[in-house]
């Protein structure tokens, strides 16, 4: 009778353990599902970055957030293969998979995590940066191309004029770059015809808003993946 009734109670958690890991194994496809769409817009949104900043990248005054950009294309790339693994894995339910998948999901988790906290940390840092590079590159617009390409991209694409004012050019540039007016403007461009607001607010609110966009994607996939490594590592004990 003692037998009979232990046989009765292992078949029970059995049926249990296996109702359990059906239930974490479809929760792991919904995970790897929500991760590579995430991969894939991680990598559109790191490509984005890289793009766009091309332009005036010479006035940031520091890489950190082209770094970051770099960090989140690498990323996305990895990410998405990763997902494959995870539901090869989970179909399969063969353990060393998942337990790969599961390993090489912590180290994206933490390169991903890094990847959005430097796009928030630059953020932070924009203005000092931005403030002391597009000064000290004033001076540089007569003798080096890859500055006054910079410089004019950001005024004709941004319709500023200066650091915080067109006067910032007087006795630096002469006459005033013809990117401070608008296209059709007569030449010579004069601060009379120039565009009234300073590229600096501009440009610190472009590269804010990137990093915003960098740092909230980052984070929220590196919450996904934790999601992906919990349902991983429980359907690898479930395992026999």
């Amino acid at each position: 009778m003692f037998h009979d009734v232990e046989r009765r109670f292992t078949m029970g958690l059995g049926r249990e353990m296996e109702g359990c890991g059906q239930c974490v194994k479809y929760l792991l496809f919904i995970a790897n599902f929500l991760i590579l769409l995430g991969g894939f817009t991680v990598l559109v949104v790191g490509v984005w970055t890289v793009v766009d900043k091309s332009e005036f990248e010479k006035l940031l005054g520091t890489d950190l957030y082209v770094s970051s950009a770099y960090i989140l294309i690498a990323t996305g790339v990895l990410v998405s293969l990763v997902a494959f693994l995870g539901c090869l894995g989970a179909v399969k339910e063969i353990r060393c998979m998942l337990l790969t998948y599961f390993i090489i999901l912590l180290v994206l988790f933490v390169v991903l995590l890094v990847g959005g906290i430097l796009g928030y940390v630059f953020n932070e840092r924009v203005e000092d940066t931005i403030t002391t590079t597009m000064m000290g590159e004033l001076d540089s617009y007569s003798t080096r191309q890859s500055i006054k390409d910079a410089w004019d991209a950001a005024q004709l694409r941004m319709e500023c004029c200066g650091v915080d004012r067109p006067s910032d050019w007087r006795g630096r540039v002469i006459p005033m770059p013809s990117s401070c007016c608008p296209p059709g403007t007569a030449l010579p461009c004069t601060e009379e015809y120039a565009y009234r607001v300073g590229c600096k607010t501009r440009i610190k609110q472009f590269v804010k808003d990137h990093a915003v966009v960098l740092g909230g994607v980052g984070v929220g996939i590196a919450c996904i993946m934790l999601l992906g490594m919990i349902f991983a590592i429980s359907l690898f004990k479930m395992i026999e």
